[in-house]
């Protein structure tokens, strides 16, 4: 019997907007205990920002956290699967891509997140 990603997916959307800075995406990460957050603008999902994009494109390089903005330093137009895909798509895609999360949407607009943590959690 297949699964859904609907079924497995976190679904409340931890987002910033585009103009945020490195800095709130950070601290909302910490707050919410999450390594990634959705940047969207309006509703739309624009790109992933993880913690590891932080540290890599901009710390690294010696950027300022707190006058860059999300929508510079994410990962923009992200793979995303719809909630009624079944988890073996999931991981398919996120096997592909090399990502450990994928934003969930419907109609274009973000509705979830699913992890490889997620899908760790599926019985077989």
């Amino acid at each position: 019997m297949p699964q859904y990603v609907k079924d497995v997916m976190t679904p409340k959307v931890a987002s910033v907007r585009p103009d945020a800075s490195l800095v709130e995406a950070a601290q909302m990460m910490r707050a919410h205990d999450i390594g990634g957050v959705l940047v969207a603008l309006d509703g739309e999902l624009l790109g992933v920002l993880t913690d590891r994009d932080i540290t890599l494109r901009a710390v690294a390089d010696g950027v300022d956290p707190l006058t860059v903005s999300c929508h510079l330093i994410c990962t923009p137009n992200p793979v995303t699967i719809g909630p009624d895909e079944e988890i073996a798509e999931a991981a398919a895609l996120m096997r592909q891509h090399e990502v450990r999360r994928l934003p969930v949407v419907r109609a274009g607009r973000p509705v979830g997140v699913v992890s490889m943590r997620d899908l760790d959690r599926t019985p077989a």
